[in-house]
């Protein structure tokens, strides 16, 4: 058995631990042989623990202790640390582990809440679990959200060749909001999230440009957002943001811009990988 979880991308700009996307790059879990120990063979570095201290088999153990060990072969190319949700990947792979073998039944529902619980927001197990993309919320404990069609488009990702820990991006964000900012956050989301609905990218794009809620603070720990952005709008993207919390920064195309848009790219960081994705429309699926 194998499950496959996709790589996700939160926030959107102003859709702030709230909105997140499913893209087509993937974590695999294929489950071999039950072994006295659990046993995971990667190649994801020698910092990845392959045993039951992997995050993968911690979470499984959290929701199903008595599971007995398996030999488990687990491939990503998800980059670490780029905010494309590879550890949202890991812990929902865990509770799809933990939901097979156990026989849990688990409905989505209660997938997208045990996930948070974990991760602390939903934007990213959400449409891990769902796909495509989704809107939730986290309050007294309780999960919220809403599945929707994103409209089709091409993601371009700027990958940089360095990581950016989601505890040094949230650092940088400021504990209180002023009610003026609160009410102008809001409306710029609430826009952002109708004309996705509506199929409006060019004024979803330009919303998603406008976040006030964490972009600009942390624009010092991504000093290519700003250059990026420029290059979207010379070159016919819809529009740009930072995905999760960095350093990766995703923008969103007409098909027949992208490669322009991928060459003007490359010119601006030639260590920087540049990946053109999709919207994944399945969540986690298991062959």
């Amino acid at each position: 058995m194998k499950i496959r979880v996709p790589a996700t991308s939160a926030n959107l700009g102003p859709g702030f631990d709230s909105c997140g996307i499913a893209l087509s790059r993937y974590l695999t879990i294929e489950i071999g042989p039950e072994t006295r120990t659990w046993q995971i063979n990667h190649q994801l570095g020698s910092e990845i623990p392959s045993d039951e201290k992997n995050l993968l088999i911690k979470t499984a153990l959290d929701l199903a202790p008595t599971l007995r060990p398996h030999k488990i072969t687990m491939i990503s190319d998800i980059p670490i640390a780029r905010g494309l949700g590879s550890s949202s990947s890991v812990i929902v792979a865990g509770i799809e582990l933990a939901n097979r073998l156990g026989n849990l039944g688990m409905t989505p529902q209660q997938k997208v809440a045990y996930a948070t619980k974990i991760e602390g927001h939903p934007d990213n197990v959400a449409p891990a679990i769902c796909g495509d993309f989704v809107v939730a919320s986290y309050n007294n404990n309780e999960v919220n959200f809403v599945e929707h069609t994103f409209p089709d488009c091409d993601v371009i990702a700027f990958i940089p060749d360095h990581e950016l820990l989601t505890s040094e991006s949230r650092g940088v964000l400021p504990k209180e909001l002023s009610y003026h900012d609160a009410v102008k956050a809001s409306s710029i989301g609430n826009v952002m999230i109708a004309a996705i609905l509506n199929g409006n990218l060019p004024l979803a794009g330009k919303m998603m440009e406008r976040d006030i809620l964490h972009e600009s603070h942390r624009q010092h720990l991504v000093p290519h957002l700003k250059k990026i952005r420029t290059l979207c709008k010379t070159y016919g993207g819809y529009g740009s943001f930072l995905s999760g919390a960095g350093p990766t920064v995703l923008v969103l195309t007409p098909p027949e811009n992208t490669e322009k848009l991928v060459t003007a790219l490359k010119g601006l960081n030639h260590e920087a990988l540049i990946d053109v994705l999709s919207i994944e429309r399945e969540g986690v699926q298991i062959f």
